[in-house]
C-alpha cells in the first residue's frame, strides 16, 4: 500500500547530505526555482529545500512556498527516482500564487523523472 506521509527518512538533514546534491547536480530550473538532484543510496527520495530572506523577506511568505513544496514532493514522491532534491527559491517567487507554484514544481518534477531516465 502507498502511504503519502512525508517522514524524517524523506528530508535532506545534515549540511553533509545538502553539500553532497551541490558537487554534481542535475539541475532543472525557471526564472522563479531551481530543483538540484543527485542520485542517493537510499531506497527513497528526499528533499531539502533552500528558500532565502533575500528573496522572500517575510516568514510567512518562505514559509508559504516551503509548504506548497513539501505537498508538491510528498504527492509525488512515489514517481521520483530515489534521488536527493534539493528546492532553492530565486528572484520573483514571492510573486507567484499558490496554484501557479504547484504547477511550476510539477513541471520541473516530471523534468526531472525524464532526467533520471536518461542518465540511468
Amino acid at each position: 500500500m502507498i502511504t503519502l506521509n512525508f517522514t524524517r527518512e524523506s528530508r535532506l538533514l545534515t549540511p553533509s547530505q545538502f553539500k553532497y546534491v551541490f558537487q554534481e547536480p542535475l539541475r532543472a530550473s525557471t526564472p522563479e526555482i531551481t530543483i538540484l538532484a543527485r542520485q542517493n543510496n537510499s531506497d527513497n527520495p528526499r528533499l531539502g529545500l533552500a528558500i532565502p530572506k533575500k528573496h522572500l523577506k517575510r516568514a510567512h511568505d518562505r514559509n508559504r512556498v516551503k509548504r506548497i513544496s513539501r505537498e508538491s514532493f510528498r504527492l509525488l514522491q512515489h514517481q521520483l527516482p530515489n534521488y536527493d532534491f534539493i528546492i532553492i527559491a530565486k528572484a520573483g517567487i514571492g510573486k507567484l500564487d499558490n496554484a501557479t507554484l504547484f504547477q511550476i514544481l510539477d513541471k520541473l518534477w516530471k523534468r526531472h523523472i525524464r532526467l533520471a531516465q536518461k542518465y540511468s
